[in-house]
C-alpha cells in the first residue's frame, strides 16, 4: 500500500476495529481510518458527510441494529456509494457465506485472524489487487 487511502471500518467489536486499523496503518502509515459500530451508524456518517467518502469499506457481518448484509444492500442501492469497494471482515469462513456476499457485490471476503502478521500480509495482497485494478475500474 504505497498510496494514501481512506478506510472505513464498520464493526461492533472495538478490539477487532483497533486490530484492523493498526494493520491498515502499519501497511500504509499515511492512510486515514474511520470507524462505526454498526451499519446504521455507518450509513449516517456516509449520508451526512461526517467522514470523507472512503476508498474501501471493511464490513463485519454480525452487528446489532443494522447488520453487514443489510448495510451492503443499502450501499449497493445508493448511487453515490455503490462504487466503493466493500471488503467483508468476518469470523465466518463459510464458503456459502463468502459466495453470497460476492453475489451481493462485496469485492473481497477477509476472514478475521488473531495473527497480526497474517492480517498485514493479506491486506498487502488486497492492496496490490486494488492498485492493479485502480486504473481499470473497481476491484
Amino acid at each position: 500500500m504505497n498510496k494514501s487511502k481512506t478506510y472505513f471500518v464498520v464493526d461492533d467489536d472495538m478490539d477487532d476495529q483497533q486490530f484492523l486499523v493498526e494493520a491498515l496503518t502499519k501497511n500504509n502509515p499515511d492512510c486515514r481510518c474511520f470507524t462505526a459500530s454498526n451499519g446504521q451508524e455507518a450509513i449516517a456518517y456516509l449520508s451526512d458527510d461526517l467522514i470523507p467518502l472512503p476508498d474501501v469499506i471493511f464490513l463485519d457481518l454480525n452487528m446489532p441494529v443494522l447488520n453487514g448484509k443489510q448495510f451492503l444492500a443499502i450501499i449497493k442501492q445508493t448511487t453515490s456509494l455503490v462504487q466503493i469497494p466493500i471488503i467483508i471482515y468476518s469470523t465466518t469462513s463459510s464458503k456459502q457465506e463468502m459466495q453470497e456476499m460476492n453475489e451481493r457485490g462485496a469485492a473481497y471476503f477477509l476472514v478475521k485472524t488473531h495473527s497480526f502478521k497474517a492480517l498485514c500480509e493479506e491486506l498487502a495482497a488486497i492492496a496490490i489487487l486494488a492498485d492493479r485494478h485502480s486504473s481499470s475500474g473497481p476491484m
